[in-house]
């Protein structure tokens, strides 16, 4: 896996795949979609502040892609893509498609994208992968609004082969259908729904997130109990409180925060306990500890 950034120019005409990827966030989200698109063949410019926080993504990267060829979730045959890591935003100029994968706060994202939407070429397909912030309202930070689209990717993405495809009301049919051939090259299944805060998935999940919570902060069950029940009586294969350690609660509360501000419902606000959690740095499993424990930091 190359590290130079002037990798990117040099194989700026001839993509394996037809498709170079840049991602914006070298998180949890943004290597899980890099394993993902280097696991299918897919070149990868990765982009992040920081040499730091890009050296620890390259390490992810590569024990996520031997984790998913290990449990037949990406093909163990077949070329691995390129991945270049860059602090320069401006090395995103050759992608053939953009995934903003920053931290779900809707100021932060609407300046990735206006800053990305400045460097790369008409056309080129814009995409935000949140989880919550309606892609409407990011259009507006954008040079061409018909150009974005959204997915949301579930974690981690290389296990996961469901993505929500958002369209929004400014989103061009290009757009959308450039994002459906790119779904497909990562072998994704995209599912089409319509804009809003939370779109499909988390406007259900968070809410009851949030309640689960609530749940164990009264006292009425303890959080193996709830999840327990979830995945017993009605076949989840994970529990509610299991999944937003997943997530991570930092990201819960986040993603809790932009549906309660547009929405006005109270069944977003997060709940006490969630706070507490979030306060503590108790995020779940990428610190070790969240509802469950996982045995140390992982982050």
């Amino acid at each position: 896996m190359s590290e130079n950034p002037t990798d990117t120019e040099s194989r700026a005409s001839a993509p394996r795949s037809g498709h170079r990827l840049a991602v914006i966030g070298a998180g949890v989200m943004g290597t899980g979609i890099t394993t993902l698109a280097l696991g299918r063949g897919v070149d990868v410019v990765l982009v992040d502040v920081s040499e730091a926080l890009l050296d620890k993504a390259r390490t992810a990267v590569a024990g996520q892609l031997r984790f998913a060829r290990m449990m037949g979730k990406l093909p163990r045959e077949g070329a691995t893509g390129e991945l270049v890591t860059t602090t320069r935003l401006a090395d995103v100029a050759g992608a053939t498609a953009v995934v903003e994968a920053v931290t779900e706060l809707a100021p932060l994202k609407a300046k990735v994208l206006a800053e990305v939407s400045a460097v790369v070429a008409p056309g080129t397909l814009l995409i935000s992968n949140t989880s919550a912030v309606p892609i409407d309202e990011q259009a507006d930070a954008v040079a061409r609004p018909e150009d974005l689209v959204g997915i949301h990717f579930m974690n981690p993405p290389y296990l996961i082969h469901t993505a929500e495809l958002i369209r929004g009301p400014r989103s061009g049919e290009a757009a959308v259908e450039a994002a459906r051939a790119l779904l497909d090259v990562l072998g994704q299944h995209g599912v089409v729904v319509g804009d809003g805060p939370g779109f499909v998935i988390n406007r259900i999940l968070q809410r009851m997130i949030n309640e689960a919570a609530r749940i164990v902060a009264e006292g009425v069950a303890d959080p193996a109990s709830v999840d327990a029940a979830f995945e017993g009586c009605l076949g989840h294969t994970t529990g509610p409180l299991a999944t937003a350690d997943l997530i991570g609660l930092d990201n819960v509360v986040d993603s809790l925060r932009v549906l309660h501000e547009r929405t006005g419902d109270a069944g977003y606000e997060p709940c006490a306990l969630l706070l507490e959690k979030v306060a503590a740095g108790d995020f779940g499993r990428k610190t070790g500890r969240g509802f469950f424990a996982y045995g140390g930091s992982t982050s």
